[in-house]
């Protein structure tokens, strides 16, 4: 039995790669927003919509549920719809949701409206590896670290401007809300490609059925590193900033160093191809994500109200195992197809485990009265990313691993 062929690369659409390509960086920076923006502003929700620890507890784990469920269901809809289709839904439905859910006065209104615009960054997550692997087989590595850089830039940009806009506008509602536009902004180029859509229906040599998918070392690997960075990175989102507050930082310096956060792995991240190419296939990248996810941890632990700024810094260069992570999705296989089930696979289950992160950081923070615990937890994390980061970066192909070789 040989590996399968690696599937035909579609033409690109009419607009050619430079359209194809600043599509995918705009769907992007959409991903984070609806995640980036309310944490920074989520005491003014609370008050408003008289929501309880435990609700908000709720909202902050929502995005990891959210894209654990909707990102499962990602691949019927891409061989149904196609993947240009499917990225245009992905945007409505954030600008959607995140319109809706700044007029609700209700506070489980306002949670199944932010499950709208998440169930869209769902989608969008899973449908980025295939469309890198579709579009540009040959610039993985490239294309995987723009959109990656594009996350965080999304992220970092919402955190850091949601007070001043909500400020300006008049109040936290009009500051959510005004991320609609870009959404918007963004579903032009996926409308103007619906022509010319991409469809995977993978021949039968290229199926891979989810008993071989978990059965595979490679796949489990991948799974516990994203869902160990994931929970990690939600955990940031959630409670960083409360985290400093309650040491005695402002809110506004709070809100802007999680922003940091994200801002500082935005040059990590475009420098990953270069740094891929100088360490080959050995495991020195994730050992270095591993390290600094754990010293900054230990910053907040130790002296969290005395250079916070360094913390932030050393967690942002630590979250370069998100990026690393999704660009090894696409290396790790020979087929379109199996870009499509490995990434599946690895963001559904992996964002299903991920949840325990900010959910645990919450319940362990009650539980104990104290962040130390907590701390401890996310500290462990980078243990995790050390060890599965050594397996994936190994020289070996998902469809090898559920093939002939049957050592992984």
């Amino acid at each position: 039995m040989t590996s399968p062929a690696p599937s035909p690369t579609p033409v690109p659409t009419s607009g050619g790669r430079w359209l194809v390509g600043v599509a995918i960086i705009l769907l992007a920076v959409n991903l984070r927003v609806a995640v980036g923006s309310i944490g920074v502003v989520l005491g003014s929700v609370r008050d408003d919509l008289s929501m309880s620890a435990t609700v908000a507890g709720v909202l902050t784990t929502l995005p990891v549920v959210c894209f654990a469920v909707f990102g499962v269901g990602t691949a019927g809809l891409v061989r149904r719809a196609g993947l240009h289709r499917a990225a245009a839904t992905v945007l409505v439905l954030a600008a959607t949701g995140i319109v809706t859910r700044s007029l609700v006065d209700d506070r489980i209104v306002f949670l199944l409206c932010s499950v709208v615009a998440l169930a869209g960054a769902a989608v969008g997550n899973v449908i980025l590896p295939p469309l890198v692997k579709a579009h540009f087989p040959d610039r993985i590595a490239l294309v995987s670290s723009l959109y990656g850089a594009a996350l965080m830039a999304g992220a970092a940009t919402a955190s850091v401007t949601t007070v001043p806009l909500s400020d300006a506008l008049g109040g936290w509602r009009e500051g959510l809300a005004a991320w609609a536009v870009l959404a918007c902004v963004a579903l032009v180029p996926w409308v103007l490609m619906l022509r010319r859509d991409v469809h995977h229906s993978p021949v039968a040599t290229e199926r891979l059925p989810l008993r071989a998918l978990v059965r595979s070392r490679l796949v489990w690997a991948m799974v516990l590193l994203f869902a160990a960075q994931s929970a990690g990175a939600y955990a940031q989102f959630g409670w960083f900033a409360e985290i400093l507050t309650d040491a005695g930082v402002s809110d506004g310096s709070a809100g802007a160093l999680l922003a940091v956060i994200s801002a500082v792995g935005i040059p990590l991240t475009l420098s990953l191809p270069s740094l891929m190419r100088l360490t080959g296939d050995t495991p020195y990248l994730p050992w270095a994500f591993a390290v600094l996810t754990v010293a900054g941890w230990l910053g907040v632990l130790i002296a969290p109200a005395t250079t916070p700024w360094v913390w932030a810094v050393l967690l942002g260069l630590g979250g370069g195992a998100f990026t690393w992570t999704l660009t090894m999705i696409a290396r790790r296989t020979r087929t379109t197809a199996g870009t499509g089930a490995l990434s599946v696979v690895t963001q559904g289950a992996g964002y299903l485990i991920a949840g325990a992160g900010p959910f645990g950081v919450g319940a362990l923070h009650d539980l104990t009265g104290s962040w130390t615990a907590p701390l401890i937890c996310l500290m462990a994390l980078g243990g995790v990313i050390a060890v599965c980061g050594t397996i994936v970066a190994r020289p070996v192909m998902l469809e090898d691993t559920v093939g002939l070789d049957h050592r992984y």
